[in-house]
């Protein structure tokens, strides 16, 4: 069994801003499957044959604990996660994908690394992108992207539920590999 977490604030005020990169995916997974619905009280699952999917509802710096109780509740090992979320220090549409590796300056994702007490987290990253200079870091992250990046950023989140769903059907490896294979594709992968 895997599983694939997304990172994101709960609140329709936060659904569409850029730090939610992680809950679009899981948005994109859901259609591919027949999910059974669980809310916990630190978050809400989607569990099918095909693995389980997780959105914390603990906020995106306390993602940890949701991380932690999903690998108690269901007996899953760090490796057999996959952790999605938004990365400010890529590009806007750029994808990276790596099996392990630390936080950089993503504390939702330090929150899932300090709870398990291991860097070996598989992670997909996905680049939405630095604040104009001297632009507020918060008010970048906590809001939509404007119409210019939308679209970019779109084609991204749906390359990265193709990665996800890769990794929940067959492992890390074919993921790794579909990610390899579209390496062409340098405005979304690097």
């Amino acid at each position: 069994m895997r599983a694939v977490v997304g990172l994101g604030n709960v609140g329709p005020e936060y659904a569409a801003s850029r730090h939610n990169v992680g809950f679009w995916v899981i948005e994109r997974l859901i259609p591919r499957a027949r999910w059974c619905r669980e809310v916990h009280p630190w978050g809400e699952v989607h569990r099918s044959a095909n693995g389980l999917l997780l959105r914390p509802s603990t906020y995106m710096n306390r993602s940890g604990e949701a991380v932690r109780e999903l690998l108690s509740t269901f007996s899953l090992s760090p490796h057999e996660i996959l952790v999605a979320y938004d990365e400010a220090d890529l590009p806007v549409g750029s994808l990276r994908l790596r099996a392990r590796g630390g936080a950089g300056t993503h504390r939702g994702m330090a929150s899932v690394l300090a709870a398990l007490g291991t860097d070996d987290v598989p992670r997909l990253r996905v680049g939405i992108g630095r604040p104009a200079q001297g632009g507020d870091w918060t008010a970048h992250v906590l809001s939509p992207p404007p119409r210019a990046e939308a679209e970019a950023l779109s084609g991204a989140v749906d390359l990265a539920g193709e990665l996800a769903w890769a990794f929940l059907s067959h492992g890390l490896a074919a993921a790794l590999d579909r990610f390899s294979r579209e390496g062409g594709r340098a405005d979304r992968i690097i």
